[in-house]
């Protein structure tokens, strides 16, 4: 059987799983975005608690994910639980970083124009400094979605869904029938779904970072 006879008489499948992906994904790099901007935030003008932040990030993200997961099975069991808990763990870092890199990166002369015009300091980060750091901040959560792509598929491991339960079972039994074609679909789908998304962060960029920031 070929690549794309296995696609079309499996294509309903396929597509549900691919369509969980992106719902594991969207989510979990949602929630990172949440909770490392606002760590970023939180920390940026403190040297010592933004390298503890980033410290703390970094031991989690050299974790490998295989280990990561099997970790997560005694407290979560398998499923949703440890894929998504491993998956938001690991996109935490280069979001934590890209906000404290991008907040730190503000010209101080804004900041003070912005406080010597009555700007109390929370106004001044939500009206001066986020914007202007945003572009740094998206790039951060642009790589923690392609990441979590990956992770994603590894999540099979634990029975996590999405497009890796293709790649798992195709692998365990490599050398069988269609299981190459299962493989590839797999890989395939992932690589689809990590452009689409790519693209999205394109066109958010563009419709949220100002023209002259940009340029």
């Amino acid at each position: 059987m070929s690549l794309w006879e296995y696609v079309s008489s499996r294509k309903d499948l396929i597509l549900f799983e691919a369509a969980q992906h992106a719902s594991m994904v969207a989510q979990c790099v949602l929630v990172a975005a949440v909770l490392g901007v606002l760590v970023g935030v939180l920390s940026y003008r403190r040297a010592h608690v933004s390298a503890l932040a980033l410290g703390m990030a970094g031991v989690l993200f050299t974790i490998p994910s295989l280990a990561m997961l099997g970790l997560l099975i005694p407290p979560l069991g398998l499923g949703v639980a440890p894929s998504v808990t491993a998956i938001t763990l690991y996109a935490l870092l280069p979001i934590i970083r890209n906000t404290v890199v991008g907040l730190r990166g503000v010209d101080a002369q804004l900041v003070d124009a912005a406080r010597g015009i009555g700007m109390s300091g929370r106004r001044s980060l939500l009206r001066v400094e986020l914007p202007l750091a945003w572009p740094v901040i998206l790039t951060g959560i642009r790589v923690a979605t392609q990441l979590a792509m990956g992770i994603g598929a590894v999540a099979a491991y634990v029975s996590g869904p999405g497009l890796g339960e293709q790649i798992f079972s195709g692998l365990a039994r490599l050398g069988g029938a269609n299981a190459l074609n299962s493989t590839l679909t797999g890989t395939i789908g992932i690589i689809l779904l990590a452009l689409l998304f790519d693209a999205c962060f394109v066109l958010l960029g563009r419709l949220t970072i100002p023209g002259g920031i940009r340029a």
